[in-house]
């Protein structure tokens, strides 16, 4: 592990259990608003409601931020819609790419997925401690398990040439910083409400939503 010295700090990893884990670590202990997580892979990477997230080495990128948020917990929701907004925005800078919102957590390019979010919080007492925002991004091309061949695809792939993880990253982090501080100035997402809209891919068609006391389904607005 090396750490980047610059604020806010960035911890570089070659291998960790999960970047979302190691934050939640660091964040516990007093970790400041703004840090970032990388690692190269993954032994546990995880997705929603605890499914598994291959993480390769030498592919992909895998990082996690720290955000302490100032406003109420019943707002944290939000924070994956701002991530995934900032992740297309980040993604199209570096590549040219037009990625699309498969809400709330997942970008999709031509149907296929090319990055997953995990937002967890910590709240004490109606307070938000901190929140860890984790993102997968598939860059390199590779042979994705039986399950996703069909279903996933890597941004080199997608662009026909080789991104640079590195200058992706700083994209997006980029991308993040300006949509988070219009939310927390705004304390809405009425600054990317239009943009948002426009990405997601499943805008006025029925979706489900899978929650820990059931199954709903609405039409995606």
């Amino acid at each position: 592990m090396k750490t980047d010295q610059a604020m806010p700090p960035r911890y570089v990893y070659g291998s960790l259990d999960s970047t979302n884990e190691e934050a939640k670590r660091l964040a516990a202990q007093g970790a400041p608003h703004g840090t970032v997580v990388t690692a190269d892979m993954q032994t546990a990477g995880k997705g929603r409601r605890g499914r598994s997230w291959v993480s390769p080495p030498g592919t992909n990128i895998y990082f996690t931020l720290i955000v302490r948020p100032e406003f109420a917990p019943e707002k944290a929701s939000m924070l994956t819609l701002v991530a995934a907004h900032a992740l297309t925005r980040g993604i199209a800078r570096e590549t040219g790419l037009a990625p699309g919102i498969k809400w709330p957590n997942d970008l999709v390019i031509d149907g296929k997925k090319v990055c997953g979010i995990l937002t967890e919080m910590s709240v004490e007492q109606g307070v938000i401690r901190h929140v860890v925002i984790g993102a997968g991004i598939n860059v390199r091309e590779q042979s994705f398990p039986a399950e996703l061949a069909d279903r996933a695809v890597s941004l080199d792939a997608a662009c026909g040439a080789r991104v640079d993880r590195e200058r992706l990253l700083d994209a997006v982090l980029e991308a993040f910083k300006e949509d988070y501080e219009e939310f927390r100035r705004t304390g809405s997402l009425a600054s990317i409400r239009d943009s948002y809209d426009r990405l997601l891919v499943n805008r006025d068609r029925e979706v489900c939503v899978l929650e820990p006391g059931g199954e709903y389904r609405g039409i995606s607005r």
